[in-house]
């Protein structure tokens, strides 16, 4: 499977360990764009993928029936055993739903969970859409297509990012944003949830305060099964890496590395 790789190397490498980022339902390697050259300026080697059907990668006419669990999960093996060195993986949302079952079966030095789907799934994120936004939310159970749910700019918007997030930065996003698998909807919520009693890795668990995708409480929950606490970042929604004050979620994540010897 080709698939796009967006690279940022470090002038000068102070960690030896490569990055790999992985972005989440919707989205491709492009969201990384404000953490790539952040962490190569401090000094890591860091590599973003777009999973098949996604950005420039391959396989875009397959996309509604591509499973997380074994085929997104099998784009991140092709990734790593390219990469020469196991690399740390950072995953957001639905990436990070990849992180945890590609470390069901995998050791890696360190994992990263932002705004992650939840160990529990995504029946209450479903709700909640429901609720929301009901007449994208229905049409896309009822058609088994995932696209409809971004199909109205408004809903991205308000789903994705904190009030007020500005309106250029907002549409220069929304331009990439494009459909996603459905088979994930049933793995997350029946099929396929998390099985933490299984991963090994150490993990970090970010959240965002205002996040309209997956609330604090279930964030929580995650890192509890993970045996860790949750960072919740204050006036912060879902897209946490695209968000005004992303830098402190980068930071966080540099430090908690740097104190693991990465």
């Amino acid at each position: 499977m080709k698939l796009e790789i967006i690279t940022e190397r470090p002038k000068q490498r102070k960690h030896t360990t490569p990055l790999l980022f992985i972005h989440g339902a919707w989205h491709g390697a492009w969201c990384w764009e404000n953490f790539l050259p952040y962490f190569a300026e401090h000094g890591y080697e860091a590599h973003a993928l777009s999973l098949r059907g996604h950005g420039a990668s391959e396989g875009r006419e397959g996309i509604r029936w591509y499973s997380g669990a074994h085929d997104y999960v099998a784009d991140v093996v092709q990734v790593v055993d390219g990469l020469g060195k196991p690399p740390v993986l950072i995953g957001h949302s639905m990436g990070g739903y990849v992180v945890q079952k590609y470390l069901e079966k995998h050791n890696a030095p360190a994992g990263v969970l932002v705004a992650s789907i939840p160990v529990t799934g995504t029946t209450g994120m479903i709700m909640r859409s429901i609720k929301r936004y009901p007449k994208v939310a229905l049409k896309t159970l009822l058609l088994f297509d995932a696209g409809y749910l971004v199909s109205a700019p408004a809903v991205v918007r308000d789903a994705l990012f904190s009030d007020g997030f500005p309106d250029a930065d907002f549409s220069k996003h929304y331009a990439h944003v494009q459909t996603e698998s459905f088979r994930v909807t049933f793995e997350t919520t029946l099929l396929h949830l998390p099985q933490p009693q299984k991963v090994k890795t150490p993990l970090l668990v970010l959240a965002a305060e205002n996040d309209r995708v997956f609330t604090v409480t279930e964030q929580k929950a995650t890192a509890r099964a993970y045996g860790t606490e949750a960072i919740i970042f204050p006036s912060m929604a879902h897209d946490m890496m695209l968000e005004k004050n992303w830098q402190l979620v980068a930071n966080k994540i540099i430090k908690w590395l740097e104190t693991r010897g990465l």
